[in-house]
């Protein structure tokens, strides 16, 4: 099914496994694009003992950057699991199994978009606690 899905042309007859062939690959060409950003921003542009609460804190005072991030959160937990939800249907043989399974993986997937989403929602720095300017 692997090889049917994801190693040949698209699947005919519309449906929810092409929009995910179609997904899939879109959202690993945007989150190629997203990735190399942010490691250049995180890894590149910053020493990486800079990346204190100041510096976070300074960054999601731009609402841009909490998009890009929202962003990357989105298309990588989506991206990934639908991933994870293809190996799923490949290798698990019982109904009863696969469908447990992917509920499983659709409630992490639920669960973590919560928690990341709340987080880049409500951030709020607290004035006077970003600690020591880094040195460079």
């Amino acid at each position: 099914m692997l090889s049917r899905l994801y190693g040949g042309p698209r699947p005919a007859g519309g449906g929810f496994e092409t929009f995910s062939w179609y997904y899939f690959r879109i959202s690993g060409v945007v989150l190629i694009f997203l990735v190399i950003i942010h490691l250049t921003i995180m890894h590149v542009t910053n020493d990486v003992s800079c990346t204190t609460y100041a510096f976070v804190a300074a960054r999601y005072a731009n609402p841009f950057w909490r998009l890009f991030d929202w962003l990357l959160l989105t298309l990588g937990l989506t991206h990934g699991v639908n991933g994870l939800r293809v190996v799923i249907d490949d290798y698990v043989r019982s109904p009863g199994t696969r469908l447990v399974l992917q509920g499983i993986a659709a409630v992490l997937l639920l669960a973590f978009f919560m928690l990341g989403t709340i987080t880049l929602i409500t951030f709020q720095p607290v004035a006077g606690s970003f600690g020591p300017a880094c040195l460079h």
